[in-house]
């Protein structure tokens, strides 16, 4: 019965792996999902705010009070997606959290467009607005052969 059990536990490490992205791949899928440009944020800006936000790491969490961030681009989970644990949850994306944790990143860029239709846009992102705004993010996607 133990053995089963560790089996079966690593089973679930192995389905739940998630994947920290090379910078170029990350702008590539981002271009071909339709970011580049998406409500005026360019896909240098984009890739940016995930290396600032997740080091491009899709299992990244960050507990704040009160609520969490989640994912590739940390959303939040007060406003944009349901973790189960945080009170007075919107949920606006209509989405788990936990879908933001694995390396489909298409649900994930969904909701990142979601929040950029929002008011605030992409000034949302605390990393964006310290690291991106108003700065030359060409870096980003230099020599990246988009």
């Amino acid at each position: 019965m133990k053995t089963l059990l560790v089996l079966a536990l690593l089973l679930l490490s192995v389905s739940v792996q998630a994947k920290v992205y090379d910078r170029c791949e990350f702008a590539r899928i981002l271009k071909k999902s339709g970011m580049d440009g998406y409500r005026g944020v360019s896909l240098a800006n984009w890739v940016c705010l995930a290396k600032w936000e997740s080091d491009f790491n899709t299992k990244a969490i960050n507990h704040n009070v009160g609520s969490t961030d989640y994912g590739i681009f940390q959303i939040n989970s007060r406003y944009w997606c349901n973790d189960g644990k945080t009170p007075k949850a919107v949920n606006a994306c209509h989405i788990s959290c936990k879908v933001l944790l694995d390396d489909d990143l298409s649900q994930d860029i969904e909701c990142a467009k979601r929040v950029v239709r929002d008011p605030l846009g992409v000034k949302a992102w605390v990393a964006w607005r310290a690291h991106c705004q108003n700065k030359d993010v060409s870096q980003y996607i230099r020599g990246c052969k988009l």
